[in-house]
């Protein structure tokens, strides 16, 4: 990047934004810190048996502190941007909701896609910056032959960042710059030591910020008590798919698909969750072959690489983070809808998760899994 551009970055008081942050002012860039306010990690702290300690998760207040440590040992503009609102209402609302139906949402992705990218460029623009950075690892470029930007994934493999951000528009890609997207992680520790920023060795953060420990049975019931709200009453019936039913169960919110422990019904052979039909309050279990399956359809899809899918397309589908791409056909089946056929059936392909779409290194795009 060319000297003399006023760029914001986005600091989320970890390394990898604290190390972006000294590697732009060393190119001699005029650099200002932002972060966004977004949870008040202690508002459910102890409630109906939420724990106290708000340790480990990212976007916490301890992480607001150390950002504006790091910003005044670089000797630059810091900012907090409070948007918990916005972040109740467009990434924790929708992620009960979703929850409540029998799906599993992500709430990471929904709050790059809805709000932090969005709020962040907004913010960037008010105060004369030219481009926002992150700490992502991710590539981004102008593909000259299409004119499009592209999202590819980062030199370091194991911190590839792309499956959560396959929903920013080409203006985002266009303002938006990932500096470490040609590093790996101990040369970032590196580069923060060398800078003299005492959360070098931080760990990562592990947890999302509004629920603590990943239990989102705890968090569901904590957060509707402070709203008022009563919990809904989904206890309904565990059935197979040929409609046989071998149980009840609680509530639709206590499983995901693929789960196997906790369904309270014994059998010869070990069950799992296969599907979660909200409507009617079943939980439909079977063995764990009938758990793969060769197609998924997606939603509200977001292409990056092609303005629209016109044709048949081989791509790699990945339908969670820690998945490994699968050889995949995609098919348009309706506005913004698609069609994947995979080569060869995956495992639990969960209605409320994100598939993204690779070509190589290439983020096609990504949607919603219906």
């Amino acid at each position: 990047m060319p000297n003399s551009k006023t760029i914001a970055v986005a600091m989320s008081g970890g390394v990898d934004s604290s190390a972006v942050a000294a590697l732009l002012c060393e190119q001699g860039h005029n650099v200002v810190g932002l972060t966004l306010q977004l949870w008040n990690q202690r508002r459910l702290a102890g409630h109906e048996g939420m724990p106290e300690s708000v340790q480990g998760r990212c976007c916490s207040i301890d992480d607001v502190y150390d950002a504006r440590r790091v910003a005044e040992t670089l000797g630059i503009p810091y900012y907090v941007v409070n948007q918990e609102k916005r972040f109740e209402d467009d990434v924790v609302r929708p992620f009960v909701s979703e929850y409540l139906s029998g799906r599993t949402p992500i709430p990471c992705s929904l709050c790059n896609n809805h709000l932090k990218f969005d709020q962040l460029l907004i913010t960037a623009r008010q105060i004369g910056a030219d481009l926002l950075a992150t700490g992502h690892y991710a590539r981004n470029q102008l593909d000259e032959r299409t004119g499009r930007w592209v999202l590819k994934r980062p030199a370091d493999r194991a911190k590839d960042q792309t499956y959560f951000l396959f929903g920013l528009t080409q203006e985002q890609l266009s303002r938006t710059r990932f500096p470490l997207g040609e590093m790996r992680k101990p040369e970032v520790r590196e580069e923060a030591r060398r800078a003299g920023l005492r959360l070098f060795e931080k760990p990562d953060s592990q947890e999302i910020c509004f629920i603590p420990g990943g239990d989102y049975k705890k968090f569901l019931d904590a957060y509707l008590a402070e709203q008022g709200e009563e919990f809904p009453d989904t206890a309904g019936e565990l059935v197979t798919t040929t409609g046989e039913v071998v149980g009840t169960h609680g509530g639709i919110h206590n499983f995901t698909v693929g789960q196997r422990k906790g369904l309270g019904v014994a059998t010869g052979s070990p069950l799992y969750v296969l599907e979660i039909r909200g409507d009617q309050h079943q939980v439909v279990v079977g063995g764990g072959d009938e758990l793969f399956s060769r197609t998924l359809r997606a939603k509200a899809v977001n292409w990056i690489a092609i303005d629209d899918l016109r044709a048949p397309m081989r791509v790699q589908a990945k339908i969670r983070h820690r998945h490994e791409a699968a050889d995949a056909v995609l098919e348009k089946i309706g506005n913004n809808e698609v069609l994947a056929m995979f080569d060869q059936p995956q495992r639990a392909i969960t209605p409320g998760q994100a598939v993204v779409f690779y070509d190589g290194d290439v983020v096609v795009g990504g949607g919603w899994i219906t």
